[in-house]
């Protein structure tokens, strides 16, 4: 089974950008969409409902913004939506379900970029997230994707010097990743590259950071103990990324 997680950056625009195409050749099983940035009502026909697949939305309450949803080649039993029972999770960041015999969850925390008020609710989410992801830890084989706009490590980010004081790359963002993989979790993709710089996930418009893959790694897949048994082969795919989005799909392999 092929899981791939990915930042639309606007499912629409990357309609337009020839995302059906680079869908296709990825071929995965499970999509697991962030930043869609449109409800159901607001596509067209063939693809509220795309041919093949099965689909569940989780729209931002807000228009035009955040959202999430999964997409699979199997019917999707929907778990739960934002990170407790009682989360309205009204900018649709969390969406968990069960689909072909695994439970994931589409991912997608929130920037602090904007200013200091929005470093305050990413700072928040944080600390709910941390809480899910213990729950999610324990509840047998999982896995989680999606963009959690945090680089771990000075090998996750180009300019790392430049960007200490960057939201996405704040010393107590990172402690607070490394202490989510010390709990058990495991980074698919660092695991499977090992100590290199990137591979990115996310490029900048300014300058030529796409041009010269001056990037962030941003966007994971991470699993539990009982589901990282079951994993092959991880992959960022640069060319989508470039093509479609500022953000690169990221597929891993499970048996």
């Amino acid at each position: 089974m092929r899981i791939t997680t990915w930042n639309l950056n606007g499912l629409r625009a990357a309609i337009r950008k020839g995302f059906a195409g680079h869908l296709d050749r990825i071929a995965p099983d499970v999509l697991l969409l962030q930043e869609i940035r449109v409800t159901p009502e607001q596509l067209p026909p063939e693809w509220r409902q795309p041919t093949g697949w099965f689909v569940h939305w989780h729209p931002a309450e807000k228009k035009g913004y955040s959202g999430t949803a999964v997409w699979s080649r199997e019917p999707i039993s929907v778990l739960e939506t934002g990170t407790t029972a009682r989360d309205r999770d009204v900018e649709g960041r969390v969406l968990t379900v069960e689909t072909g015999g695994v439970s994931l969850s589409s991912v997608y925390l929130p920037s602090g970029s904007s200013g200091p008020e929005r470093q305050a609710v990413k700072d928040d989410w944080m600390l709910r997230f941390r809480r899910w992801a213990d729950r999610k830890r324990k509840s047998g084989p999982f896995l989680f994707g999606g963009d959690l706009n945090i680089a771990h490590t000075e090998r996750d980010i180009f300019y790392a010097k430049s960007n200490s004081r960057t939201s996405g790359f704040l010393p107590h963002e990172r402690e607070w990743f490394g202490k989510l993989l010390k709990s058990g979790w495991h980074d698919l993709v660092r695991e499977q590259e090992g100590d290199v710089d990137g591979p990115y996930s996310w490029w900048s418009n300014r300058g030529k950071a796409r041009e010269l893959d001056r990037g962030w790694r941003i966007d994971y897949l991470l699993a539990n103990a009982e589901m990282t048994s079951r994993v092959a082969t991880t992959q960022i795919d640069r060319e989508a990324g470039l093509a479609v989005s500022d953000h690169a799909p990221v597929s891993v392999e499970i048996s």
